[in-house]
């Protein structure tokens, strides 16, 4: 860091501490040319998250936009708010974790309906109905015919036959 009284930019760090949250770190700083102290603040660089659209357009991220998603999958289905808010904050945490600044939805939307089918299955119907754009009925039968032939895997159920790896 550059010293603001002789700008140099030789110095040494005297005290860090963390903020409550974790989020920021407060460095004492000390010049090593004329001696005078100073204090930086360090926190996580975060890059936003862009959506690329069907049609190619580009806009933020929206986790709200995500969670009115599920909650309109989910209208009238037995299905908590809670559970609703662990699924956008799994989502999230998946596209952060891949490492790409710009996600299309052809890769948000299937983890979002793996994300449904664990919770409700006709809430993900409902959501693969309009991510698919189905046209037909029979897009309906076929979607249901599918997941009907899948195990129910529930979220907090554990796995009794975990593969044993060699």
């Amino acid at each position: 860091m550059r010293c603001l009284k002789c700008q140099s930019v030789e110095d040494k760090v005297i005290d860090s501490r963390m903020s409550k949250d974790g989020d920021l770190i407060r460095r004492r700083r000390e010049c090593l040319h004329c001696g005078h102290r100073f204090t930086t603040y360090e926190q996580l660089e975060q890059t936003e998250l862009r959506v690329i659209k069907r049609d190619g357009t580009r806009e933020s991220f929206s986790r709200a936009k995500l969670l009115s998603g599920l909650v309109k999958a989910c209208e009238k289905r037995p299905v908590s708010i809670d559970s609703l808010e662990a699924a956008a904050d799994s989502v999230v945490q998946e596209l952060t974790s891949s490492g790409l600044k710009e996600i299309p939805t052809k890769l948000i939307g299937p983890i979002v309906m793996r994300e449904l089918q664990s919770i409700d299955p006709v809430a993900y119907v409902r959501y693969a109905s309009v991510y698919r754009q189905f046209e037909a009925v029979g897009e309906f039968i076929d979607e249901i015919q599918s997941l009907e032939r899948q195990p129910r895997a529930l979220k907090d159920q554990p796995e009794l036959f975990a593969p044993v790896s060699n």
